[in-house]
């Protein structure tokens, strides 16, 4: 494939898929400053993995695990900073359709109880709350199947934990 065929294909790809990045930099970086250098990385690292992207799995699940893993490892290492969470760890205020109080309010519960989790079960929480298989989960965690499954049994427990205590 040439090099300019190459690139518009990546671009139109990227475009299809961008909500999975968007999702991603408002999981993992607190500001809007922080989420657009966030996002610029993870298409600095998709661009460099495109040529080796076999097509083994969706372009989908690979666009996830590039992301999450550009997330995850801190995208701003060569800084030498952390990556940028809000000063507490958790993540930034969301703002809720208060036409269903009720719904509102159980989603602000799920989410204050998501900001306690460590990067790696936000990231389990996200793609289960995205509808993806633990297959699809496996390819994008490089977690096994079985060992995903346990995690994200814990992760529930504690998330209901959470919720109850607060």
């Amino acid at each position: 494939m040439k090099e300019q065929e190459l690139q518009n294909t990546f671009v139109s790809l990227v475009k299809e898929h961008e909500r999975i990045i968007y999702k991603i930099c408002y999981l993992y970086a607190d500001t809007q400053a922080n989420r657009d250098d966030l996002y610029q990385e993870i298409i600095v690292q998709a661009w460099k993995g495109y040529p080796k992207f076999r097509g083994d799995a969706k372009f989908s699940t690979w666009l996830y695990q590039v992301a999450l893993n550009t997330a995850i490892s801190g995208f701003n290492k060569d800084k030498k900073l952390p990556l940028v969470y809000s000063g507490d760890g958790s993540l930034p205020e969301m703002v809720y359709d208060n036409s269903d109080s009720e719904e509102a309010e159980k989603s602000a519960i799920l989410y204050n109880a998501i900001n306690q989790l460590n990067a790696i079960e936000k990231a389990l929480v996200m793609l289960y709350l995205d509808g993806k298989s633990y297959e699809e989960m496996e390819k994008i965690m490089g977690t096994p199947n079985g060992a995903l499954r346990v995690k994200m049994t814990r992760i529930k427990d504690k998330l209901k934990t959470i919720a109850k205590t607060n």
